[in-house]
């Protein structure tokens, strides 16, 4: 973890490497906000196959390693947005995403995208509440 000016730097090898510019997530002394992730594995760096609901267990996969090293979790989580490439698939990522958060989900907005990087099918970001404030 690196801290700059009252926010601090996540990374885990368990999630994929940022393919651009950007931190897989920030930790504020509060809230932890992630960068979108998609279904890329983490070892290979490529999209896992199985189509959107391969994507999307890995993508949420992706982000409970994420959330794991920022002193957070998915229970903690308030407040997901999903990137659709196609809103048809809304059915299938539901039934997935419902997997991982099954009891007192977070609030969520879902939209459909023209393109994800690396041609995913969906990509999520969240926003999460830290298990111990003030703490590291």
């Amino acid at each position: 973890m690196i801290t700059t000016e009252g926010k601090k730097i996540i990374f885990t090898e368990k999630a994929p490497k940022a393919i651009g510019p950007y931190s897989q997530a920030i930790r504020t002394d509060s809230l932890v906000f992630t960068a979108g992730q998609a279904g890329l594995d983490p070892a290979t760096g490529e999209l896992v196959e199985g189509g959107v609901e391969a994507q999307t267990r890995q993508t949420l996969t992706n982000l409970k390693h994420i959330l794991d090293a920022s002193d957070s979790g998915l229970n903690y989580v308030v407040k997901t947005t999903v990137f659709l490439k196609d809103m048809n698939d809304f059915a299938k990522m539901n039934a997935v995403y419902g997997e991982f958060f099954s009891q007192n989900p977070p609030a969520r907005s879902t939209v459909e995208v023209a393109e994800l990087p690396k041609g995913a099918l969906v990509e999520i970001e969240v926003i999460a509440l830290l298990k111990s404030p003030h703490g590291d």
